[in-house]
């Protein structure tokens, strides 16, 4: 999965979101995300994280991408 995959995937899911992505090891399935949405108001910081990993389930699941960091913060 491409930076640019990644990336559309999370504006789709987070259209009101401002979305940064970053390949950590150029081996397109390691990324650190960050997502800036008003999805996530009211949500735990946990909830976040598990609302952004869905969105990479059959992904993860797979191993196509192995490891996400997410940061995420609630669009004002």
């Amino acid at each position: 999965m491409t930076p640019q995959e990644v990336k559309a995937r999370l504006e789709q899911a987070y259209p009101d979101g401002q979305v940064d992505v970053v390949d950590l090891t150029g081996t397109h399935d390691h990324y650190q995300v960050m997502i800036e949405s008003k999805a996530f108001e009211g949500l735990s910081r946990i909830q976040q994280q598990r609302h952004v990993m869905a969105v990479f389930d059959a992904e993860l699941k797979t191993g196509e991408v192995h490891a996400l960091t997410i940061k995420t913060l609630i669009k004002k």
